[in-house]
């Protein structure tokens, strides 16, 4: 088998290493069975890496991360680790990680499962046929900009502040992928917002009105932020691609995430210009049930599925993951999450081998 890309394994804390060990067990079948030619490489990363190093994001970690063709990342953070400085708390190994690949362009995609309508809180004829994508800005925005910390008034009283912050750039070139994106799909994009009341998405409503002169066969729409949250949930099949800025991003794919039944069911690619990822489930660590195989790992299953079409340009083994997915559902396969009441449930690395089992 020769090698085609190298693909850096970053299992993180709490439930991280459990669904990355079914992910890299799907790898590693693509590669005896399929040709995948996948070099696995791991490396710590969090809190992990902060107990074993000092650092969130040690130095070979990032360095490993830099010469890879592709990052699968687990989860990080958790409770243990959140009296330590800012700056070497596990969540900061991810906007380090970002930032310094420019992984600008974060897809989530939301997608229900047909067999999971019942899992669903909404009604089936509200989400039935779901599949939308949501386009978010990642290394910009609120997260990034500066001033921002907390002072001391004169009087003693703290203040805390962050600003927002978006150039012309940073807004054209992530809409320039959703508009890319909506040609592949159905040629609807809705821009996400708050005009009428933030200057910087002001600017950000201009920008992307002039890029999508360039898109005469993509129809676009604007939507203030509050209206989009709700209509999410009313109506969630209007959308077929949504962009917005990081934090409305962070806001509504985690509000989507429960139209598909559980959180755990949503893989997300963060890239760069040259279709280079950081692919990870868009769920958490979840401290609280680490370590006792009850995980869901299809989210980051899903999420290895995106990496091979979307950095490595395999669509063909792409779809027989999904594919594989759709077939473990079919069969009854279900972890807690996902489960409606009655129905039997299997743990992390029985839903892996189900998945191995349908490739």
């Amino acid at each position: 088998m020769s090698t085609t890309g190298t693909v850096a394994i970053l299992p993180g804390d709490g439930i991280g290493p459990e669904v990355i060990d079914q992910a890299v067990r799907v790898i590693e079948h693509l590669n005896q069975h399929a040709g995948a030619g996948l070099r696995c490489e791991r490396a710590s990363v969090g809190g992990t890496a902060y107990d074993q190093h000092g650092h969130p994001l040690p130095p070979a970690t990032l360095e490993l991360a830099k010469r890879a063709d592709a990052i699968l990342l687990g989860a990080v953070g958790g409770p243990k680790w959140e009296s330590l400085p800012r700056e070497l708390r596990p969540e900061r190994a991810l906007l380090s990680l970002r930032s310094e690949l420019n992984l600008f362009a974060n897809l989530r995609p939301a997608i229900l499962f047909p067999e999971l309508v019942a899992a669903s809180t909404l009604k089936p004829e509200v989400v039935s046929g779901l599949d939308l994508m949501i386009v978010r800005e990642l290394t910009g925005g609120i997260y990034f900009g500066q001033p921002r910390g907390i002072r001391v008034e004169a009087d003693g009283t703290r203040t805390g502040f962050n600003t927002m912050v978006y150039n012309e750039h940073e807004i054209r070139r992530i809409a320039e992928s959703a508009f890319q994106i909506a040609r592949l799909r159905n040629r609807r994009l809705c821009s996400v917002e708050k005009a009428n009341v933030l200057e910087v998405s002001e600017l950000w409503r201009e920008i992307v009105t002039h890029v999508g002169r360039s898109y005469p066969d993509v129809q676009l729409s604007h939507m203030y932020v509050d209206n989009a949250s709700m209509q999410l949930i009313k109506a969630p099949k209007q959308f077929d691609v949504i962009v917005t800025s990081n934090l409305f991003g962070d806001i509504l794919s985690d509000a989507a995430s429960m139209l598909t039944g559980s959180i755990g069911m949503l893989p997300s690619a963060s890239l760069d210009a040259n279709q280079k990822g950081m692919y990870e489930p868009v769920h958490g660590s979840a401290p609280d049930i680490a370590g006792r195989n009850v995980a869901n790992p299809l989210a980051t299953i899903l999420s290895v599925a995106m990496m091979l079409r979307s950095t490595f340009g395999k669509a063909d083994l792409a779809l027989r993951v999904e594919q594989a997915v759709r077939q473990a559902l079919a069969r009854g396969y279900r972890t807690g999450d996902i489960a409606t009441a009655g129905e039997p449930t299997i743990g992390t690395r029985e839903m892996g081998d189900a998945v191995i089992a349908a490739l």
